[in-house]
């Protein structure tokens, strides 16, 4: 007999992401400060149980599914732990929908378990968690592209300081999704050359280059690259950062969706 642990579902972390989102939805057009909480608290809820499902399912991290799953669950971490420090800014409306948007991709794709002996390598491993990490990166830019524009809107419609979404200020967003690229670009990097160097390895360093998987990973190092040179070169900010930020996170999902078997050294 199935104990309650084995039991957990996909369904149940995210039909308790939902109901979080609902209730932030509900506090926004009714505001009542115990939405907030019960919010959290399912947002909680749902995060447990997302461990939960990822630790006893043994959900291979190499696959499309796997991979999308990893980065809604980091990103509910950054969710919960954003809104217990920053109580006032309405986290939930912006972080959820991401990680809703994440789940409903990877059990769309879900497909069979692709063989693990790439991931075992140490330059599978480096591989996979270097890309991940950027992952994490570019997700957290396009929540505070987001956030930005949302904001940027607010301003120019010169709405009261105490209506509407309660968010950061322009300049702590922009200095968070700046600080999300510096992070990415570098993990984008070597996650880039530890691909490389597993197709080495696997004798297969040309074998599939123009596959969708590599094209998009190349794609979101190319966008970087643009963004730290539009950044700190030519000085660009504010509303045309945060397009080109959300326009690399586009990448990134069509890099996350792509088949991709580490067993057999395809690239990023």
């Amino acid at each position: 007999m199935l104990t309650w642990i084995e039991k957990i579902t996909v369904t149940c972390f995210a039909a308790s992401y939902a109901v979080a989102f609902g209730l932030e939805l509900w506090h926004l057009f009714r505001p009542r400060p115990i939405l907030r909480f019960v919010a959290l608290g399912f947002g909680g809820a749902g995060l447990f149980a997302h461990v939960i499902y990822m630790t006893v399912q043994s959900v291979p991290f190499v696959s499309p599914t796997g991979s999308m799953l990893l980065l809604a669950l980091i990103l509910s971490v950054f969710y919960v732990g954003e809104a217990i420090h920053h109580q006032r800014v309405a986290w939930a409306l912006f972080v959820l929908p991401l990680v809703l948007g994440l789940i409903g991709l990877a059990v769309l794709v879900q497909t069979q378990s692709p063989p693990t002996e790439g991931w075992q390598s140490f330059w599978g491993i480096a591989h996979g968690t270097l890309l991940m990490l950027a992952a994490v990166g570019v997700s957290v830019g396009f929540i505070a592209s987001v956030m930005y524009l949302v904001q940027l809107r607010r301003l120019q419609a010169k709405l009261p300081p105490n209506q509407g979404l309660p968010l950061l200020n322009l300049e702590r967003l922009e200095l968070m999704n700046r600080r999300a690229i510096l992070w990415s670009f570098p993990l984008l990097t070597a996650g880039l050359l530890a691909g490389f160097a597993l197709q080495l390895y696997n004798g297969m360093l040309l074998q599939d280059l123009f596959s969708v998987r590599i094209v998009s990973v190349l794609g979101l190092w190319l966008v970087f690259a643009i963004l730290l040179y539009l950044r700190y070169r030519v000085h660009v900010r504010g509303r045309q950062l945060a397009l080109w930020t959300m326009f690399a996170f586009a990448i990134l999902v069509l890099a996350l969706v792509s088949s991709h078997d580490f067993s057999k050294g395809v690239g990023p």
